[in-house]
């Protein structure tokens, strides 16, 4: 009879009902499909669900209900989902002693959730050690090269040069470097600025200059090629036919004269004038 107004006793029904709900939900976890878990007794991890697998298929890593023994396993929870490392702005010295303002940043995804714990704890340790390491690769790199390599295509293979070394160190945080990128590279506004680019400015001056002396040296010797190929044939043609070269040289001389003045200018000459005599027959 105790028992059953126990039963009946609001008190005790809503202790009981608290007590059970604890019970389920210290027994029972929902993964979700963005995380992975490392699942911890007593300190020491031993278990690892929905772990992060490459090319792995949607859904059907291990996310969903599990279970546990309750009040003694503990569950450190892990993105699996790529994340940014923001690096703060960092002034880089080039190799033709230009100071630059480089703002860059790091994509990462634990890919090795257990030594992730065992080194950092979580995602936020990870970023926060890599932040330094990325700074220090960026200077390094950088450092190496000049500031018009940054514009050209080679600032691709400088970003993964600065992502390999990144991801040796990322490796022992149990984490990998998906991408490294360079947000913007400015001078440092001012007198280095200006001066940048008054060098570029001259610099682009005399590429001018020799380009343009260049053209003008190959047309001289192209023209002179023309004027020698042009002797030729006219040498090669009087040899073959001399009434034919003064016939053809007479009309180039009449066009030249007659068509200059496009109908303003006249010309008077006797019809004996041998410039005439083309005109004539050449007296035959």
């Amino acid at each position: 009879m105790n028992g059953t107004l126990s039963l009946r006793n609001p008190v005790v029904l809503a202790v009981g009902l608290i007590a059970l709900l604890l019970l389920a939900v210290s027994t029972f976890a929902v993964v979700p499909e963005t995380r992975q878990g490392v699942i911890v007794r007593f300190g020491k991890p031993i278990a690892i669900v929905n772990r992060y697998r490459e090319n792995g298929r949607f859904g059907g890593q291990g996310a969903g209900l599990i279970a546990r023994l309750p009040f003694v396993d503990q569950i450190v929870w892990l993105d699996k989902r790529v994340m940014d490392i923001e690096m703060d702005r960092q002034q880089v010295l080039s190799t033709d002693q230009l100071r630059l303002n480089v703002d860059a940043y790091a994509r990462f995804r634990i890919v090795d959730p257990l030594r992730t714990y065992v080194t950092a704890r979580d995602e936020q340790q990870v970023a926060d050690r890599l932040r330094p390491i990325l700074g220090s690769a960026l200077r390094n790199e950088l450092g190496k090269i000049a500031f018009a390599r940054l514009l050209s295509p080679e600032r691709g293979q400088i970003m993964d040069n600065i992502q390999a070394g990144l991801n040796r160190v990322a490796r022992q945080y149990g984490a990998q470097i998906v991408d490294v990128r360079i947000k913007r590279a400015d001078l440092p506004e001012g007198t280095p600025l200006e001066s940048a680019f008054e060098r570029m400015r001259s610099a682009r001056e005399q590429e001018a200059l020799t380009i343009d002396a260049q053209g003008r040296k190959q047309a001289q010797i192209i023209r002179a090629q023309a004027d020698a190929d042009a002797a030729r044939t006219y040498a090669a043609s009087f040899g073959k036919d001399a009434d034919f070269y003064e016939f053809y040289r007479a009309m180039q001389s009449y066009r030249q004269t007659f068509l200059a003045g496009q109908g303003d200018t006249s010309v008077v000459l006797s019809p004996s004038n041998d410039y005439l005599r083309e005109f004539t027959g050449r007296g035959r």
